[in-house]
């Protein structure tokens, strides 16, 4: 997979946005490891701009980590400075998986409970309903039953 290429801008927009961060990936001295890739994958996927630190005093080599992780994890290089290396890539998005079997959850409700006397305050009180729960017009929680359909309806 080859590098996403930026223009300059959006590299000087990145370089930016990663100042204040911090390393997620170090790369020591065995070298770019399978576990090291997996992890700089990983951290891709959840941040999409990350810092790796390479522990090695051979600039090439750095050159080499910082374009072997680019090339493998179709990412963009956007700096290399010192033993610091700025990976990008866009964060895909996450897949939202709806359940059949989800009821109803739990919610809070605010009772207003006026005075007989109008010199009062009303009281405020907040109850929590859960999804087999209603609140009558009187203010009291009761059990939610099934709906009772017209049976003339159903039959025809």
């Amino acid at each position: 997979m080859p590098a996403i290429q930026l223009t300059p801008a959006q590299r000087k927009l990145h370089r930016a946005e990663a100042h204040h961060l911090d390393p997620v990936v170090m790369v020591g001295s065995d070298g770019l490891t399978p576990a090291v890739t997996k992890e700089t994958d990983a951290a891709l996927k959840a941040h999409g701009l990350i810092k790796v630190r390479v522990f090695s005093d051979e600039r090439d080599t750095r050159e080499s980590v910082l374009t072997t992780l680019c090339d493998q994890l179709d990412a963009a290089p956007i700096q290399h400075i010192g033993k610091l290396l700025v990976l990008w890539r866009p964060i895909p998005p996450k897949e939202k998986v709806e359940r059949e079997d989800r009821k109803s959850g739990p919610r809070v409700v605010k009772i207003l409970k006026f005075s007989k006397s109008g010199n009062h305050r009303a009281q405020v009180k907040k109850l929590t309903i859960l999804g087999n729960e209603r609140l009558t017009a009187g203010g009291i929680v009761k059990r939610a039953k099934e709906r009772i359909s017209s049976r003339k309806k159903s039959g025809s």
